[in-house]
């Protein structure tokens, strides 16, 4: 039997995540570093954090409009390009305004053209069959990343320093431009496919130019409620993770006495049950309401983080692992559901809206980590910032739960089969 293409295209996108996803592994692992090098506060280096994180989600939309206009083979070659760019010339810096620009300005442009959807894109245009699986598998490639730079970058920082560390980020990225270049393809028709699962094809996307196509889908999604529920919930669930855990817990564990390297362990294994935790959600996206995964996923993860404080120590006891298995099968099981829940919603604009709702999660995400970083300047701990961060994720339940009455939205013709299905579902 004939590997169909798609396969193809998937396997290509989840290298080009792990990429682009290398950079991801790196702040929480250097802040230590850079403190101890120039003398940089935890606020000024979070300041750099929370604008690369803020434009990670701004570029999304814009991103997702582009890969329609210019094509996804030149959207991610240069995407991977500016990851390369920004991390290579950070061996340069001397001023903390180097950082906010490479750093933030840089690599958040990089990365964000890179983010969550590019995977919405590649699976609206691709598959049918499996669409919510595959969704679960592209995500998990941001964790792989994880799970194979954290490590290595936490002990080249401890071993060589900061620098060798920013140059093998800048060596993943450009390795998998060629990849990129030679074998992705933009829609199953080019290679005389039909999308996996279709038995007619996709209609091309709307014409106009990128940022008109972003603004416009913003400014319809706008006025409908799904949108906001979903964008609200995704704020909380950047600010829960990418923000908070993501760029503060090794700093955090630090506070405690425990070691970079090993709280970089840690969050490898967040990494690494983090990718079966996306591909089992992708999975229920196929099969259960999405709005009911939404919540209970918020709701478990609130929970956890509310634990947290009483769970840090010099070293890696058996509750701080039963908290990183638990934290990591949660870490980006939202992905999947959401993205089901702005195709269904807003239909073929789904992968800019789902753009748009990516960008207020980068939102939530640059707030928190400057807020914690703040936090622990001026209270000296980060307590305070775990028990905020628990309860916002309890009303993000309260958000997602709320979606199941919400009226289907202007535009989202192509969805109703499929949200009908997940009504009897649910």
């Amino acid at each position: 039997m004939r590997l169909h293409w798609a396969w193809v295209v998937a396997g290509v996108s989840f290298i080009a995540l792990v990429g682009a996803a290398s950079f991801r592994a790196a702040p929480g692992a250097l802040i230590e570093p850079l403190r101890a090098e120039f003398g940089w506060s935890t606020g000024t280096v979070s300041l750099a954090i929370s604008i690369n994180l803020l434009l990670y989600g701004l570029t999304a939309p814009f991103a997702a409009a582009l890969m329609d206009r210019f094509g996804v083979r030149v959207v991610v070659t240069y995407a991977l390009t500016m990851v390369a760019i920004g991390s290579g010339l950070t061996v340069f810096m001397t001023a903390s305004w180097q950082l906010v620009l490479l750093w933030g300005v840089v690599v958040g442009l990089g990365t964000g053209s890179m983010a969550l959807a590019f995977v919405a894109t590649i699976t609206g245009r691709w598959f049918v069959r499996h669409r919510g699986l595959v969704t679960g598998v592209l995500t998990a490639g941001g964790a792989a990343g994880q799970l194979v730079f954290l490590p290595l970058v936490a002990w080249l920082s401890a071993a060589y320093g900061w620098r060798p560390a920013s140059l093998v980020i800048c060596i993943a990225a450009l390795a998998v431009v060629p990849l990129a270049a030679f074998f992705l393809r933009e829609y199953p028709r080019d290679v005389g496919l039909l999308p996996l699962g279709a038995t007619e094809d996709t209609p091309p996307p709307p014409s106009g130019g990128a940022a008109r196509r972003a603004l416009t889908a913003l400014g319809s999604a706008a006025r409908t409620k799904p949108f906001w529920l979903l964008a609200g919930g995704f704020a909380i669930c950047g600010a829960s993770t990418n923000g908070l855990v993501g760029t503060h817990f090794i700093p955090a564990a630090h506070d405690h006495g425990m070691p970079t390297t090993t709280a970089a362990g840690l969050l490898a294994l967040v990494g690494v049950f983090d990718i079966v935790g996306t591909v089992v959600s992708g999975w229920l996206t196929d099969k259960v309401n999405s709005a009911v995964l939404l919540a209970s996923y918020y709701a478990l993860r609130g929970l956890s983080l509310m634990l947290l404080p009483q769970l840090f120590g010099e070293s890696a006891h058996p509750s701080m692992l039963v908290f990183i298995i638990f934290y990591g099968l949660d870490w980006v099981a939202t992905v999947p559901p959401t993205v089901a829940l702005c195709r269904q919603y807003f239909g073929l604009s789904g992968p800019v809206v789902f753009g748009w709702v990516f960008a207020s999660h980068q939102f939530g995400a640059a707030i928190a980590a400057s807020a914690a970083g703040l936090t622990r300047d001026h209270l000296g701990s980060y307590d305070l910032a775990w028990y905020v961060a628990g309860a916002l994720c309890l009303g993000a339940a309260v958000l997602s739960a709320s979606l199941r009455s919400a009226p289907l939205a202007r535009g989202a013709e192509d969805a109703p089969r499929d949200l009908a299905r997940q009504g009897a579902a649910g």
